[in-house]
């Protein structure tokens, strides 16, 4: 499809605005792309994940992170295909509409708001956990008002300042991770763990089982949701490059795949003889054992400052741009379509999103395993459309299907996604199917008032 066809797809839509000002400001480059990405998934999370993974693949967590890596470039490689095709701010939901129609793209939107909406109130969430310890003289509602707040005022002024702000949080989890491999070295090298970097951790011949494996991938997997998000920042490139995009999404997941098997690799080794008391605290606790205390403490403090309110910034920002996208499209209240006059930002959509992430946050507090649960049901699902969109529209509608990238990648994409959504517990399944009910529900009363032609 040439680059006016694919234009034509968002622009159509975007004119349907009188004074056609559903324009996103063209201002991030490669750099800023890839930046957004990290700060989405956060280079600590083999970090913050490290007990619950290795628990569930039975010590076996380096392979566990190669697996899920190589597990996600076939999702990676669907939002590829698609994103050189239809440069547009909606991510799954253009691209679902775009090989599917209009209703299942609006389903396939609707399932990845669930991701998008609830990410950040877990965020928020965790944090007032981690500021309330630090500082208990604030209560947890209070830090998560706090946090919310903030957070909104930087994605206020543009997504280029939500980009910087992305690029130093990258920036500083880098430094964060890479000090703690180097004490974990410098443990091991005073007989701490197995006294030095081994490949246990990744290949174990006592016990092995591949079973441990892959339930360790499955939770892996989890770790690289949000390399997705770049997407949503289409109409914001500096460069009209169809690739960049597609380019972006592959050098984070690269990047992720070999940090984070890295860092699990050299952690591992420090795990001989040590026995946690809980899985979500299970870094600190090593780190007090087999570091010191100090160790321990200095990590939360930075990943309170450093991870938790600056991770959220790309989180907000992008499920703004997907409520931006369907209201424009008519598919949500136009209003969400509504620019900044100044900032260029979607700021109607922007606020809706805040406040919603606000509730959840303050409601779902003693329900961090549902919340969990919830936010990959919406990303997976999702996923999941996505898969099904690339093969009928290029796999089955294209004459000149690529067999690889159209055929192969779509059908393992949809293999991974079934068998991580397999093991999800029922809470989150039957609340999962409640939310998916509804936008259906609403879908089909709104038909009318969303008639959008697509030029294809």
């Amino acid at each position: 499809m040439s680059e006016a066809v694919a234009n034509t797809i968002i622009e159509g839509d975007a004119s349907s605005s009188v004074d056609n000002t559903s324009q996103l400001k063209r201002t991030l480059g490669l750099k800023e792309l890839v930046a957004y990405g990290l700060a989405f998934i956060a280079p600590v999370v083999p970090l913050t994940t490290f007990g619950f993974v290795w628990d569930v693949s039975g010590g076996l967590i380096a392979l566990a992170f190669v697996v899920a890596t190589i597990c996600m470039y076939f999702t990676a490689k669907s939002y590829v295909t698609m994103a050189e095709q239809v440069p547009s701010a909606g991510s799954i939901y253009s691209y679902v509409r775009f090989g599917l129609g209009h209703f299942a793209g609006f389903v396939g939107g609707w399932l990845i708001l669930l991701d998008y909406l609830l990410i950040p109130a877990l965020v928020f969430l965790l944090m007032s956990f981690s500021c309330h310890i630090l500082i208990p003289s604030i209560d947890r509602s209070t830090w998560i008002f706090i946090l919310v707040g903030s957070s909104f005022l930087i994605n206020w002024f543009g997504v280029q300042v939500t980009a910087k702000a992305s690029l130093y949080s990258v920036i500083g989890q880098f430094i964060i991770v890479g000090g703690v491999i180097a004490l974990a070295i410098i443990a091991l090298q005073h007989g701490k763990g197995t006294g030095g970097v081994t490949l246990a951790p990744l290949y174990n011949s006592v016990g092995f089982s591949w079973h441990y494996v892959f339930a360790g991938a499955s939770v892996c997997v989890l770790s690289f949701l949000g390399f997705d998000a770049i997407s949503t920042l289409s109409e914001e490139t500096s460069s009209k490059d169809p690739k960049q995009i597609g380019r972006a999404i592959m050098i984070v997941l690269a990047i992720c795949g070999v940090v984070f098997t890295f860092t699990s690799l050299v952690i591992g080794n420090l795990m001989k003889g040590i026995e946690y008391s809980n899985p979500a605290t299970a870094i600190f606790e090593i780190l007090s054992i087999q570091v010191g205390p100090w160790a321990s403490t200095a990590l939360a403090w930075l990943l309170t400052i450093v991870v938790g309110f600056s991770n959220t910034l790309p989180m907000q920002s992008s499920v703004a741009r997907v409520l931006f996208a369907m209201g424009r499209d008519r598919q949500l209240p136009f209003v969400l379509s509504k620019l900044h006059p100044k900032h260029k930002t979607p700021f109607v959509a922007m606020i809706v999103s805040t406040l919603f992430t606000l509730a959840t946050a303050l409601v779902m507090q003693d329900r961090l395993d549902t919340l969990t649960s919830l936010v990959n049901f919406g990303a997976l699902s999702g996923f999941l459309l996505l898969h099904v969109a690339v093969f009928v529209r290029f796999g089955m509608k294209n004459p000149n299907r690529k067999w690889f990238a159209h055929v192969i990648v779509p059908f393992i994409g949809i293999a991974v996604v079934i068998g991580v959504l397999s093991g999800m517990n029922k809470d989150a399944m039957i609340l999962g199917s409640i939310w998916l009910a509804t936008g259906i529900i609403y879908a089909l009363v709104n038909r009318e008032k969303a008639k959008i032609e697509m030029a294809v």
